[in-house]
């Protein structure tokens, strides 16, 4: 018999809000977390707004000592950990590191680049010749495996600890393979998200390939405009989000709160054909993953009330759109309400689908939706798809049930989970 499985933790660390309070408001009030960056101007990127989580002001021997802080210089390990730690606080676990490991318990976070600012501190050190000053974590902070092996450490996790990296896919990946581990009974907590690192070394190849807008650097939060007619690419992000996955069981048992369950979901790749490459998806095998990831938490189409879209702010989103249509068999009026928080903070890449999830998961809890930024003027070809009352455009009360969120990366690899508002 399989595990019931639900959230039970969050934590979030994105360019819009460092912690769940801070990244909530601004989803509500349709704030924005881009900005101009002074770096990116002075190393002639064309597209010079990003979005960063400000974390200057938190005190982060709330998360590191003051011995792991030396030498500490790998952005996307500080984000997975702040996000991670306060997913587990959230969830009102503890761990005692005096104690065995917690065989119960695992993690899969996963990332894109981990530690690449780390890396060009330690290439500039071996090409000078002083391999011994590159300092005992230079691994630690360079290795995929670092943010989830950094993380078991801290929470004494004993169950399976690991990372994956699928593109834009990670986060969303991540969350369904440990909710895999626990509807199996392999396990029965799982931490699962995924970090971003951020900075020129992890944004420079994505404005070389001329999909980033280069209007908006006076004008940063105009820049992500996922839906709109005046799209010119996605804004680049970084950051965090991490969600405690846990048995229904054992949630009951000791109290906790739960945000939603997770019905079920979906992974697949469109193997790069029918119009599928390394950087746009097969269209087939999009449907196919909405609509088996349906299947597989055993709801039919119309149970759909609303989807949070992977929707990049790229020539691709009328295409993402005609896709969900046909996989739902719904349009005009009867297509769901569908939101892109990229308009908030930008395309966190590996981080994307983690974060996402927490907003998505924080719309159910508050039966919200909340609003998609700089999209007063639909893309023409979506309209000939969906009625445009379906894209809310301001944060609006909404009773729903059933959220879908979908991710789709580079690879031509595609995710969809289908969350639900928790009920006996």
């Amino acid at each position: 018999m399989k595990n019931r499985v639900v959230v039970t933790g969050l934590g979030v660390c994105a360019p819009n809000g460092v912690g769940l309070e801070a990244f909530e408001q601004t989803l509500q009030s349709n704030t924005s977390g881009i900005t101009f960056h002074s770096e990116l101007e002075n190393l002639n990127f064309s597209c010079q707004v990003a979005g960063k989580p400000n974390i200057e002001d938190i005190n982060l021997n709330k998360y590191f000592t003051n011995v792991q802080l030396k030498g500490l210089n790998a952005s996307g390990l500080f984000y997975g950990v702040m996000a991670g730690l306060d997913a587990w606080k959230d969830a009102n676990l503890k761990s005692d590191g005096a104690n065995a490991p917690d065989w119960d318990t695992g993690i899969v976070f996963g990332t894109g680049i981990l530690g690449v600012d780390k890396f060009r501190e330690a290439i500039y050190k071996v090409d000078e010749g002083q391999v011994r000053r590159l300092g005992s974590t230079a691994v630690i902070q360079t290795m995929a495996s670092g943010i989830s092996a950094y993380l078991g450490g801290l929470i004494g996790a004993g169950n399976q600890v690991t990372t994956n990296s699928s593109a834009c896919t990670t986060g969303t990946e991540a969350i369904l393979m440990g909710f895999e581990r626990i509807q199996s009974r392999k396990a029965t907590r799982m931490l699962v998200g995924s970090c971003s690192d951020s900075g020129p070394y992890v944004w420079g190849g994505f404005d070389a390939m001329r999909i980033l807008p280069r209007k908006f650097n006076e004008n940063p939060s105009a820049a992500s405009r996922p839906m709109s007619a005046t799209a010119s690419g996605f804004v680049p992000g970084s950051g965090a989000g991490a969600l405690v996955l846990e048995s229904l069981e054992s949630a009951l048992e000791r109290g906790a709160t739960i945000y939603a369950e997770i019905l079920g979901g979906h992974l697949n790749s469109g193997g790069q054909r029918l119009g599928g490459s390394m950087t746009a998806p097969n269209n087939t095998a999009v449907k196919r993953c909405i609509q088996e990831a349906l299947q597989n938490a055993g709801i039919d189409t119309h149970a759909v009330q609303a989807i949070n879209g992977h929707l990049t702010a790229t020539a691709k989103d009328p295409v993402e759109i005609k896709n969900w249509s046909e996989a739902l068999q719904r349009t005009g009026k009867d297509f769901p309400k569908i939101n892109s928080f990229k308009s908030h903070f930008g395309h966190c890449l590996a981080a994307a689908g983690s974060i996402e999830c927490v907003g998505t998961v924080l719309q159910l809890k508050n039966q919200k939706l909340y609003g998609s930024l700089n999209c007063l003027d639909v893309h023409p070809e979506i309209l000939k798809t969906i009625d445009e009352t379906c894209i809310p455009m301001q944060s609006m009360d909404f009773e729903s049930k059933i959220i879908a969120k979908a991710s789709f990366g580079f690879g031509d690899v595609n995710a969809c989970i289908i969350f639900s508002r928790y009920s006996a």
